[in-house]
C-alpha cells in the first residue's frame, strides 16, 4: 500500500472538535476501502487541512472523505519518508 498526503481547503476556521469528528467519521468507514487514515492537522487561519493515509489509491481515499462529507481538493502519493 501506498501513503498519501490529502489537501483540503476552504476550511477556515476549524475547530480542534470539528478535526477530530470529521478524522472519526473517516475512521469510522476506513475499512470499506481498506484505508487506514494515520493522522491530520489543520490550520483554521488559512483553513488548509492535510489528512495522512495508507491506502490502496488515491480514489479510494476520496471515495472514503466524500462518504464523510470533506472531499479532498488534492491527493499526493507520499513514496519516500525519513
Amino acid at each position: 500500500m501506498t501513503e498519501f498526503m490529502d489537501v483540503h481547503h476552504g476550511m477556515k476556521g476549524i475547530t480542534d472538535a470539528q478535526l477530530q469528528e470529521a478524522h472519526r467519521a473517516d475512521l469510522a468507514i476506513q475499512a470499506d476501502e481498506g484505508v487506514q487514515f494515520k493522522q491530520a492537522w489543520a490550520d483554521p487561519e488559512s483553513g488548509v487541512v492535510y489528512c495522512l493515509s495508507e491506502a490502496p489509491s488515491a480514489e479510494a481515499v476520496q471515495r472514503i472523505h466524500a462518504r464523510t462529507g470533506h472531499p479532498t481538493d488534492e491527493i499526493h502519493p507520499v513514496p519516500l519518508s525519513a
